[in-house]
């Protein structure tokens, strides 16, 4: 455990080198630990979203059923990564998504009120907040981008560009849907990268 803080600990510095000591002690003080098997829900459809979660070990993948009831991918998280629905955090409305461990996952969940209330305590308290928010929107901006002017071979590339830890711990299926590509397409992309 003591691992799985010092690693948080680090990447909430690399965020904001200027968290001070009393900012850091009064964040621990919200700390729960989780350990999650494979399959376990770190959020589930349907249900409000009240935690921040950061993951020090394992692997979260997000996803949606659209009205064929198909689960569609829309990201995955794994070590350093925060794993949110912030609509449903901010909102205070059921989660549109469900957060599954493809792993044995460990993370450390913070809730939004503990956050809140670090806010009003701190003043520079307010700038982790904003800082991990940024990250997360940045990497879906990115997402969303990528299906507007990219080809299905450049989202491919620059997925395992951007993710080489990530090849091969995600099936073919799931990687498929996160990449809007049919899983036969995405097998011949595959091909014609390994023949170049």
């Amino acid at each position: 455990m003591e691992d799985a803080i010092r690693q948080y600990k680090q990447a909430i510095h690399q965020l904001n080198p200027g968290v001070t000591a009393d900012e850091w002690a009064y964040f621990q003080s919200g700390f729960t630990i989780h350990t999650l098997k494979p399959k376990a829900f770190f959020i589930e459809a349907g249900k409000h979203n009240h935690q921040l979660g950061f993951i020090t070990s394992g692997l979260i993948r997000g996803y949606y059923l659209n009205e064929q009831g198909e689960d569609i991918t829309t990201l995955f998280v794994s070590e350093n990564g925060w794993a949110t629905d912030y609509p449903s955090l901010l909102m205070h409305r059921p989660s549109r998504y469900n957060f599954q461990c493809l792993e044995p996952t460990t993370l450390i969940a913070v809730s939004y009120e503990h956050i809140r209330a670090g806010y009003d305590r701190f003043v520079g308290f307010e700038r982790n907040g904003r800082l991990i928010a940024e990250t997360v929107l940045m990497e879906q901006q990115r997402r969303i981008e990528s299906f507007q002017f990219d080809s299905a071979e450049q989202r491919y590339l620059d997925f395992i560009n951007s993710n080489p830890s990530l090849f091969n711990r995600i099936s073919l299926t799931h990687l498929s849907s996160y990449l809007g590509i049919e899983r036969p397409s995405l097998s011949r992309i595959r091909r014609k990268i390994v023949g170049l």
